[in-house]
């Protein structure tokens, strides 16, 4: 018989407790959540799988009020430690809120998300608003474990994400291979990291102090509405190309469009640890400027390597998205890997912005996002398509740097 030692057993726990932690289990969440859209596209089809990446891209720009409360709340803690029971109870109060009405909203909206995607029935709409809840809350959870610099069991929550959505995203695709089936997978699966949020909150209990929930509750719901208005902007640069494929494109081009996106995807939430890991950094003024140019270089050298690879080895990518049926845009899914790179580094910079409370990084995003909606409804092809959103997010790119290095100068 084999037994670990202890020094083993105490290297595997610093392990998990330390930011590499992070970025084991994001790695094994992108895995998780990226499987299950390999999984679809293989399984569904270009055309039906078209369909569930206009719904998923939809959840994406949905799920923007949850990274808005994570924001918030891991930006408020790193800033002021001391008031972390006042900051976790207004913001679990304030997502559990926001997720009820926003998903109220979505359900309701299920008619008109239902035309725009062209979607085979009203259920997979209503089931994208139901997900909205599960989601919104946990990233409430994540955000006080994440301003904390508790990286063990922000682990555990981001695998909860991944792991039980590909199980039993595939599960219910071979039994009924449909976007119905799908959702009702990715449903049943976003409540899983509530669940490992909540057992973590609740075995880490809070030091009292002199401020209440109350006197904080109303500038947590203004910081998270400003931040998710960022973020809505960044999900709707980096998801809303999809609609527009699926409202200028065939059927057929808009589902090899939505398989190229796969790899765009990966190259930009490959990286996603290292936001996580810096923003409690960017948020305190002594770290800042440091912790963004470090997330700059790591990122543009990883995306550089991403583009490589995938332009070296269009084969192998071609696996990766779906297979045969995906054939016509393999040699040029090196270019949705630019897309990813793109995305990534903007993605650190919105970030940025969120840590300082910057109000312009909003609304640059937001005018990229509008501009790109626009220019790419011109598009008549996979490549036209692709080309102009890649030009829109290296404008927006370079204009966000620019005022970065002018916000460090100040």
């Amino acid at each position: 018989m084999t037994t670990t030692s202890p020094t083993t057993g105490s290297r595997l726990a610093r392990l998990l407790r330390s930011s590499a932690g992070i970025a084991i289990a994001m790695a094994v969440m992108n895995v998780g959540t990226y499987g299950f859209q390999i999984a679809s596209a293989r399984l569904l089809g270009p055309g039906q799988y078209g369909a569930l990446a206009g719904v998923m891209a939809l959840l994406m720009v949905l799920s923007v009020l949850q990274l808005g409360l994570q924001a918030t709340s891991a930006r408020r803690i790193a800033a002021d430690p001391e008031h972390v029971a006042a900051v976790e109870a207004a913001v679990l109060r304030t997502g559990w809120r926001t997720a009820l009405v926003l998903g109220a909203v979505t359900v309701l909206a299920a008619p008109v998300v239902t035309k725009l995607l062209r979607l085979d029935g009203l259920l997979p709409a209503v089931l994208l608003g139901l997900a909205v809840v599960p989601a919104t809350v946990m990233g409430a959870q994540a955000g006080v474990l994440q301003g904390e610099r508790r990286w063990l069991p922000l682990s555990l929550v981001y695998l909860a994400v991944g792991v039980p959505r590909l199980l039993l995203g595939i599960g219910f695709l071979l039994v009924w291979r449909s976007e119905t089936s799908a959702m009702l997978a990715v449903l049943l699966s976003s409540w899983a990291p509530v669940l490992v949020g909540a057992w973590a909150l609740g075995r880490h209990p809070r030091r009292a102090t002199n401020v209440t929930e109350g006197e904080i509750r109303r500038d947590v719901l203004r910081e998270t509405l400003g931040g998710s208005a960022a973020l809505l902007a960044f999900f709707a640069m980096a998801n809303l190309d999809i609609v527009v494929a699926r409202s200028v494109l065939d059927e057929h081009d808009a589902g090899l469009y939505a398989g190229g996106l796969i790899v765009t995807k990966a190259v930009l939430f490959l990286p996603q640890f290292a936001v996580v890991v810096l923003f409690p950094s960017m948020s305190t003024g002594t770290e800042s400027r440091a912790a963004v140019i470090k997330g700059l270089a790591f990122l543009g050298a990883l995306g550089a390597a991403c583009v490589a690879a995938t332009y070296l080895l269009s084969d192998l990518a071609l696996i990766f998205i779906g297979g045969d049926e995906y054939a016509p845009v393999q040699d040029r899914l090196w270019i949705f890997a630019v897309l990813g790179a793109l995305l990534a580094l903007l993605q650190l910079l919105v970030y940025a912005g969120l840590a300082t409370r910057g109000v312009a990084t909003k609304y640059l995003v937001g005018v990229g996002a509008v501009v790109l909606v626009g220019l790419g409804a011109t598009a008549s092809s996979v490549t036209g398509l692709a080309t102009t959103v890649g030009a829109v997010d290296l404008v927006v790119l370079l204009v966000l740097v620019v005022l970065q290095v002018v916000r460090h100068r100040r």
